[in-house]
């Protein structure tokens, strides 16, 4: 892993997690910061990804491991009315959500690298499976972390649109006699 990579990944993990961690309003920052990070690292890291060919489905695997991730993070993270404002709460499983993505890439980076066997492994699967090099696995991890963020930014919009309506339903509902 290059320091540009160890950067964007602690960059990632810091942004995501402190962001994020304790209980606070849902606004529309809580959904634009997140985006625009997907966005940022997206620009800057998925140039000339390609959109056909072996690597696709490398890239689609990177994908299907973030939404599983994103769907972690999201349901480890509580989504709730609290004076009169919908709330988010993240906690510890939150952050360790985060902390396994993010070791999961950089160990996996790292031996390859640093290991000769598990370096091998990688290339003769590459070989073998026509991928065109530690681009296409790069462009692949860096999918798998903006389909984590964008899939629990979409999670939590959700809930926090069932919350919103739960609230609403209760207060259009008719309230029995002698209760105000």
């Amino acid at each position: 892993m290059t320091t540009t990579d160890w950067i964007v990944n602690l960059s990632i993990l810091a942004l995501m997690v402190l962001t994020a961690l304790g209980t606070r309003p849902i606004t529309f920052m809580t959904y634009l910061r997140p985006l625009l990070i997907v966005v940022g690292v997206g620009l800057v890291f998925l140039r000339g990804l390609p959109v056909s060919g072996p690597d696709v489905g490398l890239e689609l695997a990177g994908v299907g491991a973030g939404v599983v991730f994103g769907v972690l993070a999201a349901g480890v993270s509580r989504v709730s009315w609290q004076g009169g404002r919908v709330m988010l709460s993240s906690g510890a499983p939150y952050a360790a959500v985060w902390l396994a993505a993010i070791a999961l890439r950089v160990a996996f980076a790292e031996l390859a690298t640093h290991n000769a066997d598990f370096g091998r492994g990688v290339a003769q699967f590459s070989m073998q499976h026509q991928i065109t090099g530690a681009d296409a696995w790069r462009a692949a991890f860096v999918l798998m972390a903006l389909a984590m963020i964008v899939t629990r930014v979409g999670l939590v919009a959700l809930r926090a649109g069932m919350v919103q309506g739960a609230v609403r339903a209760n207060l259009a509902a008719p309230q029995p006699e002698g209760v105000q």
